[in-house]
């Protein structure tokens, strides 16, 4: 990296959705004074009777939830989309002004465990494994439908990211449209292919394991990396290492393979601040559209608000959301933070 960028304001261009980020490693050290998260606590309960994700209770709809004793999956009971929704559009005075559109789809909870305590850092990576297999189970059964363009699964950990509950679970939005960010992206693959022909993220994943300096963890069949154009402070993009456009698609290896590597992710992210730490993450796979993506390559999001300390956390606000995304600390910077933390993760395991 061009040692200017390290000290100096500079931007940095995004060409998987064709924008830039600010980046001010000079104000790192501007004194706070604003506002300050509680530390997240440690779960406890390995069940918790008021819990509605745990295995027989009651949930919140009214439906009790299977004693189930592994991964668990059911439609939610407060779903932002629904298969009998009606579709219409409109269009008032036909100006392209207010234009409006039914949109329907299917929105599930999954659950990783049924114990209350676990979260993907605690978990092993063969009970991940699990997770990883149903993922790609109901990727596959969702996708084949023909009123199904997008399945989007994801997982909102702590608090800060909104989680409604503790219990280590995820989502999955299946939807009749494709959802913006995953446009973007499609644009972005697209006219790189276009350009270049060959995958965008294929060549970023080579180029990015070869320089090393963003990099956190790695094995066999993927690379966890601070993008190079990251917008949050700890941010991680997880590639795989050959060209694959759905999870299905992975080899019997790469599926525990990537197992390993979000189980490296989070526990390293745990690490960094000693507590448990916050992130919305999400799968990005090709879109289900029956159109063919060469273009596309599979690959997941971490997106963690954390920036100083455990109580300390980015703000999306003032010109990030009038003039574009700004960060402070440099990718270059984080990656070292996280591998420093994935190495003392590594000597916990090895004791």
């Amino acid at each position: 990296m061009n040692p200017l960028a390290q000290q100096n304001p500079h931007r940095r261009f995004n060409p998987l959705k064709r924008e830039w980020v600010l980046v001010s490693p000079n104000r790192t050290q501007r004194p706070w004074q604003g506002q300050t998260e509680a530390k997240a606590a440690e779960i406890a309960l390995t069940y918790d009777p008021h819990c509605y994700l745990c295995p027989g209770n009651m949930r919140a709809g009214g439906v009790r939830t299977d004693k189930y004793t592994s991964t668990y999956v059911f439609q939610n009971d407060f779903a932002a989309l629904k298969l009998d929704s009606p579709h219409f559009s409109s269009d008032e005075d036909k100006k392209g002004l207010l234009v409006a559109e039914g949109e329907s789809g299917i929105c599930r909870v999954i659950c990783f465990s049924p114990r209350h305590d676990l979260t993907l850092a605690k978990m092993s990576v063969a009970d991940i494994r699990v997770v990883v297999d149903l993922w790609a189970q109901q990727y596959q059964e969702l996708s084949s439908r023909q009123d199904i363009s997008y399945v989007q699964i994801f997982e909102n950990r702590g608090a800060m990211m909104g989680a409604s509950n503790p219990h280590p679970h995820g989502q999955l939005w299946a939807s009749r449209s494709i959802p913006n960010e995953v446009v973007a992206e499609l644009a972005g693959q697209r006219e790189y292919h276009t350009n270049n022909r060959s995958v965008l993220l294929c060549e970023y994943q080579k180029l990015e394991e070869s320089l090393a300096e963003r990099v956190v963890v790695k094995n066999e069949s993927f690379l966890a990396v601070v993008p190079f154009w990251a917008v949050w402070p700890f941010e991680v993009m997880i590639l795989p290492k050959r060209h694959v456009t759905q999870l299905p698609a992975f080899t019997d290896a790469e599926k525990t393979d990537f197992a390993s590597i979000l189980q490296a992710v989070t526990s390293t992210y745990d690490e960094v601040f000693d507590t448990p730490f916050p992130y919305s993450m999400g799968l990005h796979p090709a879109p289900c559209d029956g159109v063919e993506h060469p273009e596309w390559q599979f690959h997941a999001h971490f997106y963690p608000p954390l920036l100083r300390s455990a109580s300390i956390r980015k703000f999306m606000v003032g010109y990030e959301l009038l003039g574009s995304p700004q960060r402070d600390i440099t990718p270059e910077s984080a990656a070292e933070t996280l591998r420093q933390a994935n190495s003392r993760v590594s000597k916990h395991i090895l004791q």
